[in-house]
């Protein structure tokens, strides 16, 4: 009985360390073939230890146009932070390995632009925007007074979106 405890929690744990690694939000597909080409949980296992993970709060599930995708909360990452420990270096292993191989077919569906144009002489209106299969999953628009700043926004959003992207939501989230 304890032993399947300590199992339920440290593949909890497992799941909220998939949301982490990855950075952005990804479906129920998307982690279910992660789990399952890995013999980590079986399917039905899977799908009730994601309720319960959003039950709790540990994750969110976010709605685009139809298209259901989980993040990790700050509450989800909280936990990890503490009890992440509790997860078999094994399967972190496989996991990083696997992530490591898989993680641009995860993201290929994604595209990621950033752009700007100048309104006239002192206004650049810059856009960044993530998509995911002709589907906007942010698209932000701002106003910024040089060249300059609007080249750093564009640098920025291309090298970090994921964690912006997580951030912007997070903050959204917040009550």
């Amino acid at each position: 009985m304890f032993e399947d405890t300590l199992e339920l929690a440290e593949n909890k744990l497992l799941l909220l360390y998939i949301f982490k690694k990855i950075k952005f939000p990804i479906s129920n597909n998307e982690i279910t073939q992660i789990i399952l080409e890995n013999d980590f949980i079986n399917y039905f296992t899977l799908q009730q230890y994601l309720t319960e993970l959003l039950s709790a709060n540990f994750i969110k599930k976010i709605t685009h146009s139809n298209n259901h995708k989980f993040i990790i909360t700050k509450k989800g990452l909280k936990v990890l932070m503490l009890f992440g420990n509790r997860i078999s270096k094994d399967k972190i292993d496989i996991l990083e390995q696997y992530l490591n191989k898989k993680i641009k077919d995860i993201k290929k569906n994604l595209s990621i632009n950033a752009s700007y144009s100048n309104d006239d002489e002192n206004n650049f209106i810059v856009e960044l925007k993530i998509s995911e299969n002709n589907s906007t999953l942010m698209n932000i628009q701002l106003n910024v007074d040089s060249n300059k700043k609007a080249k750093e926004l564009c640098k920025k959003w291309k090298k970090g979106y994921s964690e912006l992207y997580y951030t912007i939501v997070e903050l959204l989230m917040r009550n």
